[in-house]
């Protein structure tokens, strides 16, 4: 438990230090304004608004369904590229260690109420959920139409929480502005801040396009969980200890698992591993 514990910190610790230093433009929050520097032009591996007046960088999402619908057609090879090489680097491990909006449903989380457990077969069919926005939202329509953002513009949470709110309170005159749009986003928002209370990280869940993305790479990222069925003693504390639902002994390296590592902490036996696998991992099957 102790282990499980210090795992927690420190991921956290992450977190929090990775946001802070990707948001650190404080000109921004001070005159309400975004930064335009030469920073922009990269994009941070975690899902982080561009608008955001701290922000440094940019969003790979935002990024991806700018250059989409901005090109005309042409094919957005250097954010593909990116996208690829965070995910073939480390999976969805950027989801559990590098993303602050992660951090924010997870600290919701931890509000003492009592949490919701979504059926099985609910929870599997939601989690699709993610990929149509990925591949509908995010590619699909900002291609074949030129046009809108439509995911940034009419569904995330993040870019409402992180640029949307600060914008409207910094700026008077976007005040001003508010329109039907801002309060369906601020909907969302407020919906998604429930949810996170009662379920673990449901964002990242059901709805994040790039943990979708990143979950594409999980069985061939460079980062990614190794399993040794001789060590096993079969106890089920991996799996009680995975947030996201995942049983690490029949899927290591599913693409639900956000590489907390804390199933790691939670062997006794050291069975499960999480960090740069060389070869195939050893995976044995439990002989019924």
């Amino acid at each position: 438990m102790a282990d499980i514990k210090k795992q927690k910190r420190i991921r956290k610790t992450v977190q929090a230090v990775w946001g802070i230093v990707t948001n650190s433009y404080l000109k921004g929050f001070a005159e309400g304004g975004i930064y335009d520097g030469a920073l922009k032009k990269f994009c941070v591996p975690g899902m982080n608004c561009y608008s955001c007046p701290g922000a440094l960088g940019a969003c790979p999402i935002g990024a991806l369904q700018a250059v989409l619908g901005g090109r005309h057609g042409k094919f957005a090879f250097y954010v593909i590229g990116w996208l690829a090489m965070a995910g073939l680097i480390a999976g969805r491990f950027v989801c559990g260690w590098f993303c602050l909006f992660g951090l924010f449903q997870e600290l919701l989380y931890k509000i003492p109420l009592p949490k919701t457990n979504v059926p099985d077969r609910l929870d599997k069919a939601l989690r699709y959920l993610k990929y149509i926005m990925l591949f509908l939202l995010v590619i699909i329509l900002p291609f074949a139409l030129h046009g809108e953002p439509y995911f940034c513009k009419f569904i995330c949470p993040v870019g409402t929480l992180e640029g949307g709110i600060p914008l409207v309170m910094l700026n008077k005159g976007l005040r001003s502005a508010i329109g039907l749009l801002f309060k369906l986003k601020f909907f969302l928002l407020v919906l998604c801040i429930i949810s996170s209370v009662f379920i673990y990280r449901p964002f990242c869940r059901y709805i994040c396009p790039l943990g979708a993305f990143y979950a594409l790479f999980q069985r061939v990222s460079f980062i990614r969980m190794s399993f040794d069925g001789e060590k096993c003693i079969h106890c089920g504390a991996c799996a009680r200890a995975c947030q996201m639902k995942v049983d690490p002994v029949k899927t290591p390296n599913s693409c639900e698992c956000i590489r907390c590592g804390e199933c790691v902490s939670a062997c006794p036996k050291s069975a499960l591993g999480l960090g740069i696998c060389k070869g195939s991992d050893k995976i044995i099957a439990e002989q019924e």
